[in-house]
């Protein structure tokens, strides 16, 4: 039989096969491995026995959003393995390694030096010390201030700062000496800052300030009195009354009286007062509370100064023999432009720049004393205080005559401190005679040398390189070499190589006329003259007064370092501070310079008047 075969040849059937159902199965499945066991082509094997299992890795990689050769993703995975442990391994080594640090240059001499002359306002703190005074044989003293003198208002008077080698607390020279150092902190606190003193510095400020704020009705609008000193220290006509002067005594172990000075018509006074009130409460701007306490004070003084006219000194008083004022038309200058700084109301401008004020405060006329800042005259830095208005806010019309003047007039002054002018003699060590050769001269120099510094720091500040004397133009940086040459004369570079500045280099004075240093701390009480021995010993001071920077050498560069002899010996409050506003001028980097913008900080802005027209003219 035959039959079609599908794949295209003739299909022959045997019916008359006779094998079993079993032959035909084995015969198959020996026909299935004979086809199994020949090659079969890729055809073939798709098609009978499905895809194969693939023998060799993919040469791709797909990561989704591309497809990467296998090669490439192998060595990149590699490479940032690698370099993963070679930074790790780099990262340990620069923690394990010690580190060689890069030194910062050593401070400056005057920023030595301002660390020490800071800390005798340490020394000099009177009533209850707080526990980091550091000044290890200092201890609470004079407590009953005020409370022993049955006749005055103010009966806490406990506090403040003993003036100098006594225990008179004198508020005439404090004050300005309060204000010399807010003005430093005012102008350059960065540099405190750098020095590591703003809180220090600022700190002895508020202990003064404290001080100043118990000796007059502080919360009152009107006062009729202001304390004006405890103690006295008149011996004149061979008195043996125990007093400040009169015995030698440690002011722990004081138990003599310590009266109190009221003055009810001290005009000189109360406005330095209301200038060391006002310069603080920029000081203390950031703490509001205080800052307006002073501010309030200030006014309250500086209203009682203006109505109750006359020098705190006059009639022969106490503070006249050793704080005479000559007047108080220059404290009115000088309170009235601290007081429009603190509150930017202009009519204390308007008063501190009339011209009739200038007048009289000495502005218009020389005299051998002109240009020079000390405790008494505050015309000179009242003048560049002013000139600082001008030259930053430029107020204009009708404030522009008078600080037009008063900045020709500092011009002046800054010409007088230069080498080639005559105003001033000098020692053949290079020391400028403020005081004409009188005794006590380095309290002058260090004023003038803060004013010659910051004077450069305002111009440079204005972008401008000098100012003229003459038809003569010199630079800023002539200023600033005249306060360098005295303040490094100061600190030693002088003919006899000693420090003025107790505790600052290898010499210095050893026999300083001050109590507290000259008297050991040996748990022995000194009576009133039974200190005279450690005041008449020829041995140095027990104790060392850091920072104290003494009266100074004579005109002729000499010096005795003799313990009773005051001229030579004797630190003040208000020399010092001086002398730290001129370290800190002077100290660090000169391109920190000043801060120019907070002391305007209460001054509104400033919109000029114009000036009236003029007359109609006439034929």
């Amino acid at each position: 039989m035959y039959g079609r075969d599908p794949w295209g040849g003739p299909l022959e059937i045997n019916a008359t096969d006779s094998a079993t159902d079993d032959d035909r199965s084995r015969n198959l499945q020996d026909l299935d491995k004979a086809a199994l066991s020949r090659p079969l082509d890729e055809t073939q094997q798709s098609w009978l026995l499905g895809p194969s299992e693939q023998k060799k890795k993919k040469k791709y990689v797909d990561l989704g959003c591309i497809i990467v050769s296998r090669k490439i993703f192998v060595w990149t995975v590699g490479t940032l393995l690698v370099s993963g442990f070679i930074a790790g391994f780099i990262t340990l080594i620069v923690k394990t390694v010690p580190r060689h640090h890069h030194r910062h240059p050593p401070p400056d001499n005057y920023t030595l030096a301002l660390h020490k002359a800071l800390m005798f306002f340490n020394a000099q703190r009177s009533g209850k010390l707080p526990s980091h005074n550091n000044v290890s044989w200092r201890r609470s003293s004079c407590l009953q201030d005020g409370k022993s003198d049955p006749s005055v208002l103010m009966k806490d008077l406990v506090g403040g700062y003993y003036d100098a080698g006594d225990a008179i607390k004198f508020n005439f020279p404090k004050s300005f000496a309060m204000t010399m150092l807010s003005w430093s902190v005012i102008e350059y606190s960065a540099k405190y800052e750098a020095a590591g003193e703003l809180n220090h510095v600022k700190e002895i400020i508020k202990w003064g300030t404290d001080y100043l704020l118990k000796t007059f009705n502080n919360t009152a609008d009107t006062i009729d009195r202001i304390a004006a000193q405890v103690g006295v220290g008149d011996t004149s006509g061979g008195s043996t009354t125990p007093n400040d002067h009169y015995c030698w005594m440690r002011p722990e172990d004081i138990d003599y009286p310590r009266p109190v000075y009221e003055c009810h018509s001290c005009s000189d006074l109360a406005a330095e007062m209301a200038a060391a009130l006002a310069s603080a409460s920029i000081v203390f701007k950031d703490n509001k509370a205080y800052s307006q306490k002073l501010v309030h004070g200030a006014r309250t003084l500086f209203t009682f100064a203006r109505n109750q006219r006359g020098r705190y000194s006059a009639g022969g008083s106490d503070p006249a023999l050793f704080y005479n004022s000559s007047s108080y038309w220059d404290e009115f200058v000088w309170g009235g432009a601290w007081l429009y700084y603190a509150t930017g109301n202009s009519s204390y401008l308007q008063l501190a720049t009339h011209p009739k004020l200038a007048k009289h405060a000495g502005a218009f006329w020389g005299g051998p004393d002109y240009g020079v800042l000390s405790w008494d005259n505050k015309l000179a830095g009242a003048q560049v205080l002013l000139s600082r208005l001008r030259l930053f806010l430029s107020p204009g019309y009708p404030y522009e005559e008078i600080l037009s003047t008063f900045h020709n007039q500092t011009s002046i002054v800054m010409c007088s401190f230069l080498p080639v002018f005559t105003s001033f003699n000098r020692t053949k060590g290079g020391l400028i005679q403020l005081n004409h050769g009188r005794p006590q001269p380095l309290q002058y120099v260090v004023n003038a040398a803060f004013l010659a510094a910051l004077y450069s720091d305002y111009l440079d500040a204005a972008d401008t390189p000098g100012w003229y004397c003459g038809p003569n133009f010199y630079s800023t940086d002539v200023l600033r070499e005249f306060a360098k040459t005295q303040i490094d004369y100061i600190l030693g570079k002088n003919p006899r190589k000693m420090s003025y500045v107790v505790g600052f280099g290898n010499h210095y004075p050893k026999h300083v006329h001050h109590r507290g240093a000259s008297i050991p701390k040996n748990n022995i009480k000194y009576s009133c003259k039974g200190g005279w021995k450690w005041r008449d010993t020829t041995k140095p001071n027990p104790n060392t007064l850091v920072g104290a920077m003494v009266a100074g050498p004579d005109n002729h560069d000499g010096f005795h370092d003799v313990r009773t002899n005051y001229n030579y010996t004797e630190p003040t409050l208000a020399g010092n501070a001086g002398l730290v506003a001129a370290l800190v001028a002077l100290s660090g980097d000169k391109s920190t310079g000043i801060d120019k913008n907070t002391i305007f900080s209460a001054v509104p802005p400033m919109f000029p008047t114009p000036p009236p027209p003029p007359a109609p003219w006439k034929p």
